[in-house]
């Protein structure tokens, strides 16, 4: 999964059980009253050496108590639309940022501000990426952070990538897109899950294909390997190695997409707080990136070759 804190955190993989409110709740899911008691209609008894109910109080927990169910937005619990605007805005600061370092990356006159935005993006957001994905309470600040480090290095990356190959950047964000849309439609519709064996041969081939990615930019920079796209541009059987890495991290993409999905569904069916909608974007924006960069690349190399 591209965000271990939802392998972490016992709400969102289900391994645990949900902190209990903090104060009395109606049936429907209502703060209730001092004095109240399921079930008690009338003045409370003297047995329990309580003061008798007024009516005024009375009345206001019958009105308490008829009232429609309270909603998780009602009691400060994560929804949906929480994840979906806070997703939103953390690419609306990757888009901002990522215009800026595009505009210099493709300017002869600001070129080499614009690789150096690329360079410093990508450490600083490796860096924050792993702060964010194992705090084990998310920081807002620390992921729009984050994003605007992420948007510095996709922004120049897109830049230069759009300069060489004109029309690329269009083709990887539609391909990101339309990967996005199949993935929501099958996991809402068709009930796709990614669970028990399958989740774990996932997990174990991202670490291999992160080792590899490693192992691949340090040749590059070593010098070991000249080639432009260092051992991707390796062939097997005349195909460039690239494509054949790529088409597969494109499916471990999507497949960590769909467990995305399973953990936010999970933490707002588990009722956690607001704050976790934080965590839920930002693993949904680390594998969103993740994804379009693949596409980005394999699309490059195909008009490369």
């Amino acid at each position: 999964m591209s965000n271990p804190f939802f392998s972490r955190s016992a709400a969102f993989n289900g391994r645990g059980p949900v902190a209990a409110p903090s104060q009395p709740v109606t049936p429907n899911g209502y703060p209730a009253m001092p004095g109240y008691r399921p079930g008690q209609y009338g003045p409370t008894p003297a047995a329990y050496g309580q003061p008798q109910v007024s009516p005024e109080r009375l009345a206001g927990l019958e009105s308490q108590y008829a009232a429609p169910s309270a909603t998780n937005v009602d009691r400060g619990r994560m929804t949906y639309d929480d994840v979906i605007v806070r997703t939103a805005g953390i690419f609306a600061v990757i888009v901002g940022v990522g215009a800026v370092a595009w505009f210099l990356a493709t300017h002869r006159a600001t070129a080499g501000l614009g690789y150096g935005a690329m360079i410093v993006g990508c450490i600083g957001a490796l860096v924050l990426g792993l702060v964010n994905s194992f705090k084990r309470e998310p920081s807002p600040v620390l992921i729009l952070v984050y994003a605007v480090f992420e948007g510095a290095m996709l922004g120049a990356l897109s830049g230069v990538m759009e300069y060489a190959f004109p029309g690329i950047v269009l083709q990887a964000v539609l391909a990101t897109f339309a990967t996005f849309a199949v993935m929501l439609c099958v996991y809402k519709f068709a009930g796709f899950r990614v669970s028990g064996r399958a989740a774990r041969i996932l997990l174990v081939a991202m670490g291999g294909y992160l080792l590899f990615s490693i192992v691949n930019v340090v040749l590059m920079l070593t010098g070991v390997v000249s080639d432009p796209w260092g051992m991707r541009s390796m062939e097997v059987m005349g195909i460039p190695l690239g494509l054949v890495v790529g088409v597969l991290a494109v499916v471990m993409a999507s497949f960590s997409l769909a467990m995305d999905f399973e953990a936010i569904q999970r933490g707002v069916e588990s009722g956690l707080p607001t704050r976790y909608a934080w965590a839920g974007a930002f693993g949904l924006v680390v594998t969103i990136v993740w994804l379009y960069v693949e596409f980005l690349r394999i699309l490059a190399i195909l008009r490369d070759n």
